[in-house]
């Protein structure tokens, strides 16, 4: 019976995910096919990165990065709404890949969108340069093992992305990212934020103690020492 369920939720489950036809959904007036198993949240509170930078009068920037992309609901949003000029996205999902160069061509953004197939920041070129950078990343050490959506083993995945993110953020490059106070608080990153050469610009929604509910929460994020845009102080 072991064997049963292990092919079950192993092989038959995933195949029969992938047989569903691809859904599609409309933001900022690009359209995004994707397949619901890629989805980790950006299409649905991941889309508050709209209204929020909004809020603060963010201008339009030269170059956003959707970092652990997923089919990059809040990267091409951003873009569909006039938020930023041109998009590099990312991720370690050879499916999402895919599902993002899709929207590319579907939508002919061939000359504005650039989609990279890497585990974190590694398989991204030396000359990319970004000014803003957004992610949903994954928001649990301690739960979801083995969904790489959700679990983030040891705050590895953080960590590495701190260490190696300054090099492709512009002097006054802000970096937004969107945490979930049931997995994590601002103070479980502040220290791999400064050992990177980092500093906490601002913070928005967060609580200083764990959550029973998902409530999710903003940091942004500069090189330390930088002359921080207005939007962002």
């Amino acid at each position: 019976m072991g064997l049963v369920k292990h092919i079950e939720n192993k092989i038959v489950r995933p195949a029969l995910r992938w047989a569903r036809p691809a859904k599609c959904v409309t933001l900022g007036g690009i359209t995004i096919q994707y397949k619901a198993e890629l989805d980790g949240g950006g299409i649905e509170f991941g889309q508050d990165f709209i209204p929020f930078l909004r809020s603060r009068r963010m201008p339009k920037q030269q170059r956003a990065f959707e970092w652990c992309s997923g089919p990059a609901f809040i990267g091409f949003s951003l873009l569909g709404n006039g938020l930023c000029e041109t998009l590099c996205l990312a991720d370690i999902n050879p499916a999402a890949v895919a599902s993002c160069r899709n929207t590319v061509r579907l939508n002919g953004l061939e000359d504005r969108v650039s989609v990279y197939h890497s585990n974190n920041l590694r398989s991204i070129p030396e000359s990319e340069r970004w000014s803003l950078v957004v992610s949903n990343p994954p928001h649990f050490i301690d739960q979801y093992e083995g969904d790489i959506r959700a679990h983030d083993p040891g705050w590895n995945i953080h960590r590495e992305f701190f260490s190696t993110v300054p090099k492709y953020l512009e002097d006054d490059g802000v970096i937004v990212l969107q945490e979930n106070n049931r997995g994590s608080t601002v103070e479980t990153f502040r220290d791999m934020i400064e050992r990177a050469g980092l500093e906490i610009a601002f913070t928005y929604g967060d609580s200083k103690t764990l959550t029973a509910k998902s409530e999710f929460f903003f940091i942004g994020i500069v090189k330390k020492g930088a002359t921080v845009p207005e939007w962002a102080k």
